[in-house]
């Protein structure tokens, strides 16, 4: 039975990377670049002036000259003329290109501005180009602005729109089914028998993939039927480039999950994995090369899996690297009794000198997913040991 780390590590081998498509820039918000986008030119592509106030040559400051003919106004956007006089200075806008023979912009809050003058203060100290952001100091014409892999947010896009280019190469977005199965679910809003449980689960998936930008999720209910669970997945996996599956992958007599899957040619990588809960976690991979993961159906075995495993696999398939794991400080004693790495939610713990901290809360199993409202995540804990107060995890976030 393979560890969680094994477990991981097999899913990164069998995944390919999503093809490439061309999108513009201002509908790539979330998505991930391939290739390399290349600086148009200097960045900033002219000395270019900080603040609002005067551009000056500062030989005349140095020579003790506070009070300045103003011989000029220059926006940002505009063609600057030049500075032609020592005794004069051109007032400028944030942004505008610095005029030309200009070495150096005093702040509009330490002039006096009348009568066509620019009086400076006293207590002005100035150096050559102060206020001034200078050619080519950020990026030069032709350097790499933005690199394969990089997730594009807010400032990637900005950078991507100075290089130019109106259309950019991102990963295609992943077609992703999520398939519930089990006769005991009913959806909300429908009759329900004593006997039979409401489904949930598929909203947590959904949930959590949407809040990692995937927006192309298909929901799908499936009975405990091995013609009918047969004839959905193959449309699925027909249709897809990912599959979910929430119940019927355990060893029980209506678990039928694994051997319809290998009917269907999907090649399993493992199948369970040496963690609590979560343990009957199935892998494998359609002849297409779509990756298929079946999640155990108990709510907190599904939720722990998908974080732990699903959601990471996504975004190496969209082209990103693995996200680090991250760490945090247990803040009171745990005990693992088990054999099995251990799976426990954990609150931020109100502790003003660790605010990093986390607390494990106590469940009653892993279908009890009443208890993880609230909740920060889980951490992840090697079996058979005591924590105590301090011991650094590995901590996953819902």
């Amino acid at each position: 039975m393979l560890t969680p780390g094994e477990a991981a590590a097999a899913i990164d081998a069998a995944l390919v990377p999503l093809a490439a498509e061309p999108c513009r820039v201002e509908q790539a918000a979330g998505r991930v670049l391939r290739e390399e986008l290349l600086a148009e030119r200097d960045q900033p592509p002219f000395d270019r002036v900080a603040l609002d106030g005067i551009a000056i040559a500062l030989d005349s400051f140095v020579a003790g000259r506070r009070r300045y003919r103003i011989a000029g106004t220059v926006a940002a956007g505009s063609r600057p003329q030049p500075l032609a006089a020592t005794d004069s200075c051109l007032e400028v806008m944030t942004g505008a290109m610095l005029p030309p023979g200009a070495d150096a912009v005093i702040p509009v809050e330490s002039l006096l501005l009348a009568d066509g003058t620019a009086t400076v203060s006293d207590s002005v100290a100035l150096e050559l180009h102060a206020n001034i952001h200078r050619r080519g100091t950020d990026a030069r014409a032709g350097s790499r602005a933005l690199a394969a892999g990089t997730h594009l947010r807010g400032p990637e896009l900005a950078i991507a729109a100075s290089t130019g280019r109106a259309t950019i190469a991102v990963s295609r977005e992943p077609r992703i089914a999520v398939l519930s199965t089990g006769d005991e679910l009913v959806a909300p809003g429908l009759p329900l028998a004593d006997w039979q449980v409401r489904r949930s689960n598929a909203y947590a998936i959904a949930a959590a993939l949407t809040l990692e930008g995937h927006r192309q999720i298909s929901d799908d209910h499936a009975a405990d039927d091995p013609a009918q669970l047969r004839a959905v997945v193959a449309r699925l996996v027909a249709t897809h480039d990912v599959l979910i599956l929430s119940g019927g992958v355990s060893a029980g007599r209506f678990d039928y999950v694994p051997s319809v899957l290998e009917q269907l040619g999907v090649q399993r990588v493992f199948h369970q994995v040496a963690q609590r809960p979560g343990k009957p976690f199935w892998f494998g991979v359609a002849p297409a090369g779509q990756p298929v993961f079946a999640l155990p159906g108990n709510p907190v075995s599904t939720l722990v899996c998908l974080v732990r495993y699903v959601l990471p696999a996504l975004a190496r398939l969209a082209g990103r690297p693995a996200p680090a794991t991250r760490y945090a400080p247990l803040a009171t004693r745990w005990e693992s009794r088990h054999s099995l790495t251990a799976f426990i939610p954990v609150d931020r713990a109100a502790d003003g000198r660790r605010p990093d901290a986390v607390t494990p809360r106590r469940t009653n199993g892993s279908g009890d997913f009443s208890a993880l409202a609230d909740t920060a995540g889980f951490v992840e804990l090697a079996p058979g040991g005591a924590f105590e107060p301090g011991a650094i995890v590995p901590i996953y976030t819902w």
